[in-house]
């Protein structure tokens, strides 16, 4: 950074800029007063190309109506350009979290957009009265129609991202499901044994899960493509030209591929923040199911000589500073975290989305910070689960079979074949005696070795089918 500088002026005053800075007195003023978070509107730089995208589209919009001419039209178009490319990120400043419903981070793109258009003219930074922040290229806008327009267009892209990384994890689980199709074990519910079921059986329905949300990802997905662009204030339409929110939208669907359309009601739109909380409670949807997973991954491995140990999770690191071999399952608890944390993240979601008074919603700031954060863990979350988990999963083959002959809770699948009063008999003994049902059920010669393997086997344990035999009593 250079020390030369230039003064620039607002309502409150001047201040003096360094001359290499792209933005301006605006945003300045909002990184004094906003020093909370340390995080700046950087960190996402969707968000900032989607901010670039508003910015060219009402650019060639108001060059289309008349409001600005074509020589600034073209140079804030290219500044445009080179954000949405990636340059100047490390211009916008401000902390995610600010007062002033948006207006900070709006202004700090007006500025920098406007100086890097003026050097496109061959022009120094700050020469307003060429290209002016508000007057061209905030021109029939207001942060609160420009704000959440480029908040939503940023949301689509990562909804679009975390899609891909929850179906890589589905993928993953799917894999599993078919290497693990053919190895009985025993289903449990309540923590108790229930019925046997194949280990495939158990991971293609974490699969199916996922796939599901990704359906739940894909419609919140949908909501946000209704955009308020050309509202400006309060939705009114004040200071923008009559055709300016037709035009406006076409350019930035255009421009981005996204089929958005203009709300039917830009007066409710303005306020209306319902999009962003069914986004919110997909997210803890979601988060609360893979905590679940993980949940159901950590007892499955647990022991290995004390507990289920049914598979096997990759040791990742070693587990203890002060137990010697101990591993631990630190891949589904830090997904376990995540999820904690994106659950919290839906309440502060709800309670900004709830303080909306009258025209407008001052805290989507939050929201915005929230859902990006939300997002960008869960998706890192579901691609760690799946490299680093998932597909290093292994299982016990003997043992799951050793403990499915060991269960009382295998009585259920025989039940039809020996009936309800034999089964309660060899259940009862088998709890008195600690030996298995398996081998009561041969010693008092209910079953063959070989009718019993044929009952048990994986695929008579995957789908229900017609069961009958001679040796059913009562």
């Amino acid at each position: 950074m250079t020390n030369k500088t230039r003064i620039e002026h607002d309502l409150l005053g001047d201040m003096e800029i360094p001359m290499d800075c792209y933005y301006g007195v605006q945003t300045r003023r909002a990184v004094e007063n906003f020093k909370i978070t340390g995080v700046r509107i950087s960190h996402t730089p969707e968000m900032i190309r989607a901010l670039a995208y508003v910015k060219k589209a009402a650019a060639l919009a108001n060059m289309e109506l008349g409001m600005i001419g074509a020589d600034v039209a073209k140079n804030i178009a290219g500044a445009c350009d080179e954000i949405i490319q990636g340059k100047l990120h490390d211009q916008f400043v401000v902390d995610v979290i600010q007062g002033g419903a948006g207006t900070s981070t709006n202004m700090n793109a007006n500025e920098v957009i406007a100086n890097r258009a003026l050097e496109l003219m061959g022009l120094e930074k700050g020469r307003y009265d060429v290209i002016h922040p508000n007057n061209h290229v905030n021109c029939s806008q207001s942060t609160n129609d420009a704000y959440p327009t480029a908040f939503r267009l940023a949301l689509h892209e990562e909804l679009t991202r975390l899609k891909e990384d929850m179906r890589f994890l589905q993928q993953a689980f799917g894999e599993k499901a078919i290497e693990f199709s053919d190895i009985v074990k025993m289903g449990r519910t309540q923590l108790q044994d229930a019925v046997p079921m194949t280990l495939g059986q158990e991971f293609g329905a974490y699969a199916t899960t996922i796939g599901e949300d990704i359906s739940r990802v894909r419609e919140a997905r949908e909501l946000i493509r209704e955009i308020n662009l050309g509202a400006t204030a309060i939705g009114t339409g004040i200071n923008a030209p009559p055709e300016y929110a037709r035009i406006v939208t076409e350019q930035l669907r255009n421009l981005t591929g996204i089929p958005l359309v203009t709300s039917p009601n830009l007066i409710e739109a303005t306020w209306d923040t319902g999009a962003y909380v069914q986004i919110s409670g997909v997210l803890k949807r979601v988060a609360v199911k893979l905590s679940k997973i993980c949940n159901d991954l950590r007892l499955l491995s647990s022991g290995p000589r004390t507990g289920l140990h049914e598979i096997n999770l990759p040791p990742m690191q070693p587990g203890s500073s002060i137990m010697p071999g101990k591993v631990n399952p630190v891949i589904p608890e830090v997904v376990n975290q995540v999820a904690f944390q994106i659950i919290g993240a839906d309440v502060t979601v709800s309670f900004a989305a709830e303080a909306g008074q009258l025209e407008l919603n001052v805290m989507e700031p939050v929201i915005a910070f929230n859902l990006f954060q939300s997002i960008d863990m869960l998706r890192r979350a579901c691609r760690v689960l799946a490299e680093k988990c998932v597909q290093g999963i292994t299982a016990n083959r003997d043992h799951c079979r050793k403990l499915v002959e060991n269960s009382i809770g295998i009585v259920t699948a025989l039940n039809p074949i020996i009936g309800y009063q034999n089964s309660t008999v060899i259940a009862k003994e088998a709890l008195e005696t600690g030996r298995s049902v398996y081998d009561l059920v041969l010693e008092k010669g209910l079953l063959s070795k070989a009718e019993l393997d044929d009952i048990l086997s994986p695929e008579n344990m995957m789908r229900p089918r017609f069961l009958s035999h001679p040796k059913k009593s009562g």
